[in-house]
């Protein structure tokens, strides 16, 4: 299965805001029971991801990554399994967040794959910077590509995510696999 997969700093998403942005899901969750259609699904990810993916484009909390020694060592902890536990097809490092697309291989589980990437990365920028404590918040958002146009639709938001949130070059960290997955899903 290929993933697209996000996960940010602990500070970079006001408490306040995730906690409106809760209730008003629970709110939209209650009128919208699963399965949902494929509109359905667009409307949830364009009132919720989306809202997500702006605030922290915005650049809220202390955005360590912006530093490339720090971005470094996350682009470095991505490429690291590459072959062996997972395909990697692109990723953005952000100021304050992560986008990662990947195909899983063999018996390596999600949950695992990405627990390794942030605990490593936690340890090794804390040691950088002297500091102590959560680095990254406690989950992550994942998506199953369900085809082509989805995997497509993945890499065009990695890639382009550096220019919708301003940054400049040395800001973020970049990697899109040449040439993709050798057969994208149908």
């Amino acid at each position: 299965m290929v993933y697209f997969v996000t996960w940010h700093l602990a500070d970079s998403l006001p408490q306040a805001k995730l906690a409106e942005l809760e209730h008003e899901k629970e709110a939209w969750l209650g009128s919208h029971p699963e399965p949902w259609t494929a509109d359905t699904e667009e409307e949830y990810h364009r009132q919720f991801s989306d809202r997500i993916n702006q605030w922290l484009d915005a650049g809220e909390g202390a955005c360590v990554l912006r530093d490339p020694g720090s971005s470094q060592i996350v682009a470095g902890a991505l490429k690291h399994f590459t072959g062996e536990r997972y395909e990697l097809e692109g990723f953005v490092v952000m100021p304050n967040h992560v986008h990662v697309l990947f195909q899983l291989l063999g018996t390596h589980r999600l949950e695992q794959v990405i627990q390794s990437w942030k605990g490593f990365t936690s340890r090794k920028i804390n040691e950088r910077l002297g500091q102590r404590g959560t680095l990254w918040q406690e989950d992550y958002w994942d998506r199953i590509v369900r085809n082509s146009r989805h995997w497509w639709k993945c890499i065009e938001y990695i890639r382009d995510n550096p220019n919708r949130a301003k940054l400049r070059p040395g800001e973020y960290a970049l990697f899109i696999k040449e040439g993709g997955l050798s057969s994208p899903p149908n």
